[in-house]
């Protein structure tokens, strides 16, 4: 009875998603360029609060965003209304809604949740990405520039495939070997001896941690630039003599990415945005988007200068229930003053101020906490960062399981504040849309993910069907080779190895990457190979049975 119940909802949401699709005929203008800058976990409240906190510090009246919001997105996993940032960044790239911890891969099917009808012979198999269908079929540019580590979910999302997302061991690689032009945020950590040597061999130039050189590079060829082992600082915390912002870095990729005379296509992530909301963190999530938003000015900058861009602007999920207004405080007659003036006067985010205060001994919090924030600690407030877990005082008898002192510090900061918070995770509501086309061709009214995929397709020009550029790019090694006599080494870590074979003829495939070696020579591809252990299956173009085939076959193809 339940089954049926579920399915009878299933199909109601089918019936309404397509008959709302049916409806949409929006004609949309191929564009040379796209431009996507996804602020990462960024509520309605968020776009609220930073919007009247610039009023109030008399930064601007409105936000870059403002003049293009443009409608809704209703964003989902494929068998949940609460999505994380995987399986949604990857419905907008590839059209397909995934389940949590996907990466561009084409979900396992969960009969009684999802609501979207799937095909199960299509489980784990990697689905192209925007990305890389406008470099693989229209020799388009592309990049990637974030506040993050370059294989964090919403990166990965556009340029690598997996079920998990935490596999960064498999994700790294695939984005280094996909060939991108421009790739711009942290993570210097991840990045291992073969992809270094990879950067050498296919003339990329690789920047750690150097600004200047950043700056100063204007070289010809592709570009990596990282500038943290992990994540990059806050907007807020950010020591600017040797961190970019997010504006520098976008206005940098674009500048380069231009050149070529076919296009880009170029993703844009305010990434901590996201981490703020999660730490419950108000001066944060406004800093963050603030700094988001200035990146988005320049995209539109050029996209109207250019007059053949399109930019579309839009958040993966929303995250905290952040509210301009809290339960116990005034509303209707607390003023601007009221509502930004102590706010207006943090410093650092709680991160920021935690690196300070857990390095200081207890008579120096009170004097840096009112530096920072303007607080003047009650002895309460006090005794809570005493007794935060990680904070290491002279009296090791004192130290307890409390909180960690940042949460200490978020709580203090919060509470002088009329900011509000639901939770710590994400949350399921509509995220806004903002949306620039030259012609002026924009989606209206609430999109779903797929819809926003969609119009993104039509406004990249290509023409092959997404489906079939997967199909082309990611078949199944047993129906590429099949016939053939194949076996799968899989002695070296984190890097399986397709072994093919025909008469004297050695076909060696490496996970994760995009070349191969046909009797030791080697050969480059045009998209990268993906190995999924869950079904012990290599997927990669179905052009690699061409080594095999007699001559007159191939050249009649």
């Amino acid at each position: 009875m339940k089954k049926t119940i579920l399915s009878f909802f299933a199909f109601l949401f089918l019936f309404a998603s397509a008959s709302y699709s049916q409806k949409r005929k929006d004609v949309v203008s191929p564009t040379k360029n796209i431009i996507l800058l996804i602020p990462d976990g960024t509520s309605m409240g968020v776009i609220s609060a930073s919007r009247y906190y610039q009023i109030f510090n008399k930064k601007a009246t409105n936000l870059a965003i403002d003049p293009h919001i443009c409608g809704t997105v209703k964003t989902y996993s494929i068998n949940a209304p609460i999505g994380d940032s995987a399986p949604t960044t990857s419905c907008y790239v590839t059209g397909i809604p995934a389940r949590a911890g996907n990466i561009a891969m084409y979900p396992v099917v969960d009969p009684l949740n999802d609501m979207v009808q799937l095909d199960s012979t299509r489980s784990y198999q990697p689905q192209v990405t925007l990305l890389e269908a406008m470099k693989y079929e229209q020799k388009k540019a592309t990049g990637l520039v974030v506040t993050v580590e370059f294989p964090h979910a919403t990166p990965a999302d556009c340029s690598s495939h997996h079920y998990d997302r935490k596999k960064y061991e498999y994700l790294a690689p695939q984005i280094a070997y996909n060939n991108l032009d421009v790739v711009f945020g942290g993570g210097t950590a991840h990045v291992t001896d073969d992809m270094r040597e990879h950067f050498r061999r296919n003339g990329t130039t690789f920047i750690e941690n150097d600004l200047k050189a950043f700056r100063d590079f204007e070289g010809d060829g592709k570009l990596w630039a990282l500038f943290a082992q992990n994540a990059l600082p806050f907007d807020l915390d950010a020591d600017t003599t040797k961190i970019p912002s997010l504006a520098e870095m976008t206005r940098k990729a674009i500048s380069r990415l231009s050149k070529n005379e076919n296009g880009f296509f170029l993703m844009v992530e305010g990434s901590k945005v996201d981490y703020a909301a999660h730490s419950n963190d108000a001066i944060g999530c406004i800093t963050e988007f603030i700094a988001f938003d200035k990146a988005v000015e320049v995209a539109l900058d050029f996209a109207k200068k250019d007059g053949n861009t399109t930019v579309v602007v839009v958040p993966d999920h929303g995250n905290s229930g952040f509210t301009v207004g809290v339960r116990g405080k005034k509303y209707a007659t607390a003023s601007l003053t009221d509502l930004f003036g102590t706010v207006s006067k943090y410093r650092k985010t709680s991160s920021g101020l935690e690196e300070i205060l857990l390095k200081v001994k207890p008579d120096s919090l009170r004097p840096i906490f009112k530096r920072y924030t303007d607080i003047d600690l009650t002895d309460k407030e006090f005794d809570l960062l005493m007794s935060s877990k990680n904070y290491h005082e002279s009296d090791y008898m004192k130290v307890n399981n409390s909180v960690n002192m940042a949460s200490s510090i978020v709580k203090i900061m919060n509470s002088h504040t009329y900011f509000g918070f639901t939770t710590g995770g994400h949350t399921g509501e509509d995220v806004f849309l903002a949306v620039y086309h030259p012609k002026g061709q924009v989606p209206i009214g609430m999109s779903t993910n797929i819809d926003l995929h969609n119009y993104m397709y039509a406004a990249s020009g290509l023409k092959t069907p997404m489906n079939t550029l997967t199909d082309r790019l990611f078949a199944k090694h047993s129906e590429v080779f099949k016939g053939l006599n194949y076996s799968i080494d899989k002695t070296t870590p984190n890097t399986p190895v397709l072994i093919v074979k025909k008469g004297k003829r050695t076909l060696k495939v490496p996970a994760f990457k995009s070349i191969v070696y046909l009797d030791g020579k080697e050969i480059a591809l045009k998209s990268v190979v993906v190995y999924i252990d869950k079904n012990d299956t290599f997927y990669l173009p179905v052009e690699l049975a061409n080594h095999f085939l007699p001559v007159s076959k191939k050249n009649s193809k």
